[in-house]
């Protein structure tokens, strides 16, 4: 759906602006949803929560596939959050998976665990976007938009794969309850501590999320604009970065180990960034998809370190807030990311989002590692 889903729209004769705001929906609805489900997920089963995520997925994809109407179109995107990219996680329902992963493993063990689950999850993210070429390689091209529906049988099948696994998945034991000896004034400090880290995690991740949502979930339709590229050539572009954004996984967590999950994380954004500002200079389409995965290797290759980061700020029993926090405060800047980003690019300006995004996502560097760059390594 990274793939094609802005390109569907597109076909069907929306604008920028129009894809912008239908993306915008989703992520609005993802926003609300992590609002309720993360700390939600301290308390029952996380189990649940990530099967009712995936019927609700399932259906919407079904639905879309299904319907041509337009309303039903845009009510199931944003149900199912399709195009907004979520790096192959369960979109708002995250922070539980986060929570999940945590409560299970420790110490080094996380850092590998969370490293080879965005791994996977970004590889998974390669081959969707490889089967975008399925139309044109079968000869039936993308002459009409009927073609873009019978892709949405690829995440239906992913939800209906998915919810096979979590059913058969152990339920995790519940998070021991602090010790009863435990003073309640140390108790409310370790608290105020927790919170005041929290706070630093939402302002970071709110320039970070504005950032990648000027230009993430456009990508493909600024392909599109910016060197006329179709469906099937623009899919494989975007399979490639999620291929070096899996090998970025890798390399981020080896160097999580080496450096600390802070250091690592701004490194690795710094060198994406200096890409990211490179890319609307290509003077070819393969020159800008390169250096566009390049540039996802070094920015997705962030995302374990980044969780790690956020899951040893808290106690084991409000890892699932301190996800949403980060999830949240991510998504709701994200949310309108798009409608600029759209907005521009309909406009014909190619280089502005790119730029716009470097200068913000430089924002959000300088603060990460001032925030957390002084506690240690956490996690």
């Amino acid at each position: 759906m990274v793939a094609s889903f802005t390109l569907y729209l597109q076909a069907l004769g929306f604008s920028g602006t129009a894809i912008g705001a239908v993306l915008m929906a989703g992520l609005l609805l993802g926003a609300l949803l992590t609002l309720i489900v993360g700390p939600l997920s301290d308390r029952m089963s996380r189990r649940a929560l990530l099967l009712g995520y995936e019927v609700a997925a399932a259906l919407a994809a079904l639905a879309a596939m299904l319907a041509p109407n337009l309303a039903v179109l845009i009510t199931a995107a944003t149900i199912g959050g399709f195009g907004r990219g979520a790096n192959g996680t369960a979109g708002p329902f995250s922070p539980v998976e986060q929570a999940w992963l945590a409560r299970e493993v420790a110490g080094d063990e996380r850092r590998r665990a969370f490293a080879i689950n965005a791994t996977l999850a970004f590889l998974g993210m390669a081959a969707g976007a490889v089967l975008i070429v399925l139309p044109a390689a079968l000869g039936f091209g993308f002459r009409t938009p009927a073609t873009y529906r019978t892709l949405f049988a690829v995440p239906l099948a992913g939800s209906i794969v998915s919810l096979l696994l979590i059913a058969g998945t152990r339920v995790p034991a519940p998070a021991p309850n602090a010790a009863p000896a435990a003073a309640r004034a140390d108790e409310e400090r370790l608290t105020r501590t927790e919170n005041r880290l929290l706070r630093r995690l939402a302002a970071v991740s709110v320039l970070n999320g504005f950032a990648v949502g000027i230009v993430g979930p456009l990508i493909a339709y600024w392909f599109l604009r910016r060197f006329g590229q179709s469906p099937a050539e623009i899919g494989p572009a975007l399979a490639l970065s999620f291929v070096l954004g899996s090998a970025g996984s890798v390399l981020g967590g080896r160097l999580s180990g080496h450096l600390g999950a802070v250091r690592s994380v701004v490194w690795m954004r710094l060198v994406g960034m200096g890409l990211l500002v490179a890319i609307p200079f290509s003077p070819t389409f393969v020159v800008a998809a390169v250096l566009y995965a390049l540039r996802s290797a070094c920015n997705r290759g962030t995302m374990a370190a980044r969780q790690v980061v956020a899951a040893g700020l808290t106690r084991a029993e409000r890892r699932g807030l301190a996800a949403s926090v980060q999830s949240l405060s991510s998504q709701l800047p994200r949310a309108a990311g798009p409608v600029l980003g759209g907005w521009l690019i309909h406009r014909g300006e190619f280089v502005a989002p790119f730029l716009l995004t470097a200068v913000i996502q430089a924002a959000h560097l300088l603060l990460y590692k001032h925030y957390f760059g002084g506690i240690g390594e956490v996690g």
